[in-house]
């Protein structure tokens, strides 16, 4: 693409150069993929100044710089096109949405947003979608689809330039649509400036990343970017059980409510330890269907879910009856996300174990408050807090783990480079000294999870919390920073079920399951 048709019309200056006649073939942030013909984007972040490698991206052949800094250091010989702008990430972002194709614009784009329920909902919604014959991508935490293959996601919310790439690869693949998470971070950077959004989902609002916003108003603004993003025949779909969400809601809003407050609703008409019996409602149609997902959380997110597929069903012009029948079907055979109230025993287990990422008190409550009901004996919780995060929701993660579980054990999370034993100290700091003696510490967390899935007795409910489908723990290296060691909470627990089996077993020989 010529570089001067690529900025035309876009908050962009030419400082050094001539733009026309430029030939770009690639847009690029590391300069470390820079190829002759790439348009490096100098961009300053938290970390790293993308500024200091403009030098080598030119010399790897990127044929045009685009900065905050009419000046920038080119190296010795450099030719590049020096671009300026005021606002590189807003920039970045509408750079790369036309370098690709404008691939929002060929999607019907649902963005989801919130402190908890992103990934659930985000899945169910491309769940939903494939189920109901329209062709879905996916962008989240977990995984990413872009049409022809799955793989596993590196953050919630990619970069501009790689959010454009994957869309633009949906669109190749045949997707008529995308669901993809938008986390706060991302939101507040201005990386999904440039797209163009049909639907956004609210989920909930409540105390996290305080660290990064540093007040509940810069958090929550930062929420309330992806309905300023909203195409102007847009439809917001909102949780308005939650106070913030009830006040984001704007006219044409989808409000969504598990306490008849919404145009949309949702009734839990049976429930267990295996999954739920739903009522979804909306203007045009209702249906019953039976759900392996638990709680009036995953009821709520199901509700969201199912009202944003319905708006990329109606624009696909599907009547509300067939939508009724498609959407309906489709719960049926959904399945929670990887590492999202994901049940790890089986039917051959004396006790049932749940890994989930609930990483806030917020969360953690809805988890534990989810099963507390539905277990025959104890409910256990097995959780930390991670280390250089938000520290205001240590002390309430360790009330509410008390509140609502019979067992406690406090143990790392990814402790990164603070100590373990001053996170949970923080953890149990509000507790009564009554509490505090009873609850169990094990700062090692496989002794953790494996001293509460052994001390369980039959029909106890352990739940796992905090790091869901993670794979690793971050911890302080020797050298100073963090390193990752491989840590799956999933793998840990079966290994220790195992071992129970095998205990348990009069042979001495556990199921092999």
């Amino acid at each position: 693409m010529d570089l001067g048709v690529l900025i035309e019309g876009l908050r962009i200056e030419v400082a050094r150069g001539d733009a026309a006649g430029v030939r770009v073939c690639d847009v690029t942030e590391d300069s470390r993929t820079a190829v002759p013909g790439s348009l490096f984007i100098a961009r300053r972040g938290g970390r790293f100044d993308g500024r200091r490698h403009a030098a080598a991206a030119v010399e790897c052949g990127a044929v045009a710089v685009l900065s905050d800094d009419a000046e920038i250091e080119l190296g010795r010989g450099g030719s590049a096109v020096v671009l300026v702008a005021d606002d590189v990430a807003e920039a970045s972002a509408a750079v790369a949405e036309r370098f690709y194709g404008n691939p929002s614009s060929a999607l019907v784009l649902v963005g989801v947003t919130g402190t908890n329920g992103k990934t659930t909902v985000a899945s169910l919604v491309h769940q939903l979608l494939n189920g109901a014959g329209q062709r879905c991508g996916l962008i989240g935490t977990v995984e990413v689809d872009d049409g022809r293959e799955v793989a596993s996601a590196s953050m919630t919310t990619p970069p501009a330039v790689e959010l454009s790439r994957m869309l633009a690869s949906m669109v190749e693949s045949g997707c008529v649509a995308a669901s993809m998470e938008v986390s706060s971070h991302a939101l507040a950077q201005r990386r999904v400036d440039g797209l163009s959004f049909d639907v956004s989902v609210f989920t909930n609002l409540s105390g996290d990343h305080l660290d990064y916003h540093g007040t509940m108003e810069a958090y929550a603004g930062a929420k309330r970017r992806l309905f300023e993003l909203l195409r102007p025949d847009g439809v917001g779909v909102v949780n308005v059980d939650d106070a913030f969400g009830a006040e984001l809601a704007g006219p044409g809003a989808r409000r969504c409510s598990a306490g008849g407050r919404g145009s949309w609703g949702v009734s839990v008409e049976s429930e267990s330890i295996d999954g739920m019996g739903v009522r979804i409602a909306g203007p045009d149609w209702a249906t019953r269907s039976q759900t392996t997902l638990i709680g009036l959380h995953n009821a709520m997110n199901l509700l969201e879910a199912a009202a944003a597929a319905d708006v990329v069903l109606e624009r696909a012009g599907v009547d509300p009856a067939a939508r009724r029948d498609r959407l309906g079907r489709a719960i049926g055979g959904l399945r929670s996300p990887a590492g999202r109230m994901e049940r790890v025993s089986g039917p051959e287990d004396a006790v049932t174990v749940f890994v989930d990422y609930a990483h806030t008190d917020d969360a953690l409550d809805h988890v534990l408050g989810s099963v507390g009901g539905l277990c025959e004996g104890e409910l256990w919780a097995v959780f930390g807090c991670g280390g250089d995060r938000d520290r205001t929701k240590r002390e309430r993660m360790g009330r509410v783990a008390f509140d609502r579980a019979d067992r406690v054990v406090v143990t790392s999370d990814n402790p990164r480079t603070e100590p373990p034993g001053d996170i949970v100290a923080e953890i149990i700091q509000g507790l009564t000294s009554g509490e505090r003696r009873r609850a169990i510490v094990h700062v090692d967390r496989r002794r953790a999870i494996r001293e509460a899935v052994l001390s369980a007795s039959a029909g106890d409910v352990v739940v796992i919390a905090g790091k869901g489908h993670e794979t690793y723990q971050e911890i302080a290296a020797p050298e100073g920073g963090t390193r990752r060691v491989v840590f799956d909470d999933r793998v840990e627990a079966r290994a220790v079920l195992r071992e129970r089996r095998l205990r348990a077993a009069p042979d001495g020989v556990a199921d092999p399951a």
